[in-house]
């Protein structure tokens, strides 16, 4: 007869789990994807490295567990952030939003974005650009609809809207200096609307 965990055991797994998760995401912020070893999140979280390969398999596995769980908080807020205003300012909304939570945390957004990354992890990056990219489609598809855009793809506007936004992020998530970037985001974003530089 197979051995079946019981509910207490299950219980301690999950938490152990949710430790070993949360350590990780503050590593991840702290030393990025190449500091972000099984040994270094078993020490974040004060557990022995096999308690975190019983739960992660791999080291790709546990940053892609990663990836979705701050992923999932970062396309809340951007969601959120595009539920108030009219077409042009839910759209900014987006992108100051993404923008400005990324320099607030600039390891764990340059690790998201840009960090050189195994292969399984550079398809979950894919993944969390599809995501910014599908709310900012949805607002614009929504603007063009209601004639307050002019007629273009939605998801070609959205696409190249994401793209400059991870380009223009990738110098101060690194440390440079350089314009400020959320205001000419901002610029670029209502230009590429179609729009004036006034939301």
């Amino acid at each position: 007869m197979p051995y079946r965990r019981t509910p207490k055991t299950q219980a301690r797994l999950d938490s152990q789990r949710g430790e070993i998760l949360a350590a990780a995401i503050a590593l991840l912020a702290e030393t990025g994807y190449a500091g972000c070893s099984m040994a270094a999140v078993a020490t974040q979280a004060g557990v022995g490295t096999g308690s975190v390969y019983r739960q992660f398999p791999s080291k790709a596995d546990l940053v892609v567990e990663v990836f979705r769980e701050v992923v999932s908080r970062e396309v809340d807020a951007v969601e959120a952030a595009a539920s108030q205003g009219d077409v042009r300012e839910r759209v900014v909304a987006v992108i100051e939003t993404f923008a400005g939570r990324a320099l607030k945390a600039p390891r764990l957004a340059y690790a998201l974005l840009a960090e050189p990354v195994d292969a399984v992890v550079e398809a979950e990056r894919l993944v969390f650009r599809r995501a910014f990219r599908e709310v900012i489609a949805r607002n614009i598809a929504d603007g063009v609809k209601r004639g307050l855009l002019p007629a273009q793809d939605a998801e070609a506007t959205a696409a190249a809207l994401v793209g400059a936004g991870a380009e223009m992020l990738v110098g101060p998530l690194a440390g440079e200096s350089g314009p400020d970037t959320i205001p000419h985001l901002v610029t670029f974003t209502l230009r590429a609307l179609g729009g004036t530089d006034g939301v």
